[in-house]
């Protein structure tokens, strides 16, 4: 049997003995996924794609820690938005001019498929609209609508208490509506 007719239990446990094989099929099956993940946090397609071979890396030596292996896909998103968290406070951090006030690059990197042409086109104008945002907004939005955390996982994510995530969330989608009503008519 090939590795690519191989499900992910049996490549993880290939990967756990050190097959090479095995870790570039599993990175293979995973590393669009989860560089669409750090981009959408960082913005920056060089440093997502070091953020996203970092993790995988972090994730293949620490393989044995994982509990249920039925669970691989989620606990590798959780270590590439941690580590991509991490690095954008990290280099943000003595940033003075507010990205808010900073022209973004347009990049083709939203994980949309593009099926339906009026759909495609509304995802992108909102994906593009959050990227205006305040960091904040957008970090949060991004957390809870795309990659689908609830409040109690985004507050340990962004180290906040629930109440100030709710709120957040509650401002970011008020805001991210207000500059979209007038792309509306």
């Amino acid at each position: 049997m090939t590795l690519t007719n191989q499900n992910i239990e049996q490549l993880l446990q290939l990967c756990k003995s050190g097959d090479q094989h095995a870790q570039m099929e599993v990175y293979n099956r995973y590393y669009k996924a989860m560089y669409n993940t750090a981009f959408r946090i960082v913005k920056d397609s060089f440093e997502a794609e070091d953020i996203m071979q970092d993790s995988f890396l972090t994730a293949f030596t620490k393989l044995d820690t994982l509990k249920e292996i039925k669970t691989f896909g989620s606990w590798l998103k959780r270590i590439v938005i941690n580590n991509s968290i991490y690095h954008y406070k990290k280099n943000n951090k003595y940033e003075d001019v507010p990205l808010d006030d900073v022209l973004y690059k347009v990049e083709d990197h939203s994980g949309i498929v593009e099926n339906n042409g009026f759909t495609s086109l509304k995802a992108n104008q909102v994906l593009e609209t959050m990227k205006t945002l305040k960091d904040n907004y957008r970090m949060g939005l991004t957390l809870h609508l795309i990659e689908g955390y609830d409040y109690e996982e985004i507050c340990d994510i962004m180290d906040i208490t629930y109440a100030n995530c709710r709120t957040l969330i509650s401002r970011a989608k008020d805001s991210l509506r207000n500059k979209l009503t007038p792309l509306a008519y």
